[in-house]
């Protein structure tokens, strides 16, 4: 497997953008979203990850939901954030029942924003609103909560 540069992952104008198609079978899931982590810590923002089932099977189609949805979190923080640290945790629950779900979750001790107006508000951004359907359309679910402190989101993916 081919090391890993800042090369594979650059910040366009403050938007992540991975210039090498994403190898989910090589890195895992939590290896490509470690992958968009780089800009962030080139830019000298400290970055946890967490993901304690590291290697883990899931569908291609629920990987490249989360994946793209980590894009577009880390994307937002580097561009709005001002965080000097961002946790990111992957990991499977247990929902009601024997249902499985894997969990993406996203953490920064930025600025915060305001969830109504970024997710309603007429001059809102599109990403978080193309987040939200895409995980709802998959039987997902998203949560977000932000104040001055920081932010989290948190997508829930079912694998059963």
């Amino acid at each position: 497997m081919k090391s890993l540069t800042s090369d594979d992952v650059v910040a366009v104008r403050g938007v992540l953008t991975d210039t090498h198609p994403v190898d989910f079978y090589a890195l895992g899931v939590a290896g490509a979203i470690d992958r968009l982590a780089i800009p962030l810590r080139e830019r000298g923002i400290t970055v946890h990850l967490e993901a304690p089932h590291y290697g883990m099977e899931v569908d291609r189609k629920s990987a490249t939901l989360l994946y793209r949805a980590a894009q577009e979190l880390l994307s937002n923080i580097h561009k709005y954030a001002e965080a000097s640290a961002v946790t990111v945790r992957l990991w499977c629950v247990c929902r009601s029942g024997d249902n499985h779900a894997i969990q993406l979750r996203v953490t920064d001790d930025g600025t915060g924003f305001d969830v109504e107006a970024a997710t309603h508000g007429r001059h809102s951004g599109m990403g978080l609103r193309l987040m939200r359907l895409a995980v709802t359309s998959a039987d997902g679910q998203l949560a977000m909560e932000s104040s001055p402190a920081g932010t989290s989101v948190t997508v829930t993916l079912p694998l059963d």
